[in-house]
């Protein structure tokens, strides 16, 4: 019967043009069960009360509400996150920078004895989160300027050890200035003119605050261009994702002040400019 009821569910989710509707079908009835993805097959056959609640979550899909929204659950590196309304949903692709700024922590621990790292737009925490899970040493700080992501980002950087404030990256942790190794940030990077090709999920769900960044879409990487610049110390590194379009104008807001050596820029699994990565001292 789960089988025919799956099969039932993917068909509603691909004619919405959802991208995965058969794997999402099956998370969103694993959350149904309360069982793992990898125990599905071999779960009891739904109640009626289960059909009517997994019924209800597949209809929400398709109207293109986020899977992460209705399962309250995202999965980023090997940490879990909490997820839904008010904050960025985080996605596979940034796991590829806080995987970057893993590296330069666990380096900046071996040269130096100690790793100051700073999550700037912190949004869920997903990449403090991240880097607290795998560099248990270094002294990490985290900074989100949206209330209602700032509440999220509070309940998953519980327990942590992770610094977090509230508060807008142009003027965080003026206090660390010139101390900290490493800079890492997702920040808004989509022009307000790209409005309409932005997926349903994020236009309609996620915090606007966390997309868009003025007419080039490079407001923000602006900005920490000069934040970064103030709070790493000498031969500090500073990452930033942004869009795929960007790879050579993102870059380019690093190369022009004069300020930074190794400017380059990385792509994704899918062969996309994602992120740049870029040390001080020009």
């Amino acid at each position: 019967m789960n089988q025919a009821l799956l099969r039932e569910a993917a068909a509603t989710l691909a004619a919405a043009d959802v991208a995965s509707p058969r794997r999402d079908a099956e998370l969103l009835l694993a959350h149904v069960l309360g069982v793992d993805l990898g125990r599905l097959i071999l779960a009891d056959d739904v109640d009626e009360q289960q059909r009517a609640e997994f019924t209800a979550l597949v209809a929400r899909r398709a109207a293109r509400e986020p899977l992460q929204h209705l399962t309250g659950v995202a999965w980023f590196r090997h940490v879990e996150l909490a997820v839904g309304p008010g904050v960025f949903v985080p996605r596979p692709e940034t796991e590829l920078l806080a995987g970057w700024a893993i590296e330069r922590a666990r380096e900046a621990l071996a040269v130096r004895g100690r790793a100051v790292v700073v999550d700037l737009c912190t949004g869920s925490g997903a990449i403090a989160k991240s880097i607290a899970d795998e560099v248990p040493d270094a002294e990490i700080f985290a900074v989100e300027l949206d209330p209602a992501a700032h509440r999220w980002a509070e309940r998953n950087l519980l327990g942590t050890g992770v610094v977090l404030r509230h508060g807008d990256m142009a003027d965080a942790f003026t206090d660390l200035d010139g101390t900290v190794d490493v800079v890492a940030c997702n920040p808004p990077y989509i022009p307000l003119e790209a409005w309409e090709s932005v997926a349903t999920e994020a236009r309609d769900h996620d915090p606007h605050l966390a997309l868009f960044s003025g007419d080039d879409g490079l407001v923000a990487m602006r900005v920490l261009e000069q934040r970064a610049a103030a709070l790493l110390r000498a031969d500090g590194w500073v990452g930033a994702e942004h869009a795929d379009v960007q790879g050579e104008s993102a870059p380019g807001v690093f190369s022009r002040t004069g300020r930074w050596r190794e400017v380059r820029d990385h792509a994704d699994l899918a062969g996309r400019a994602r992120f740049l990565t870029a040390r001080l001292g020009g």
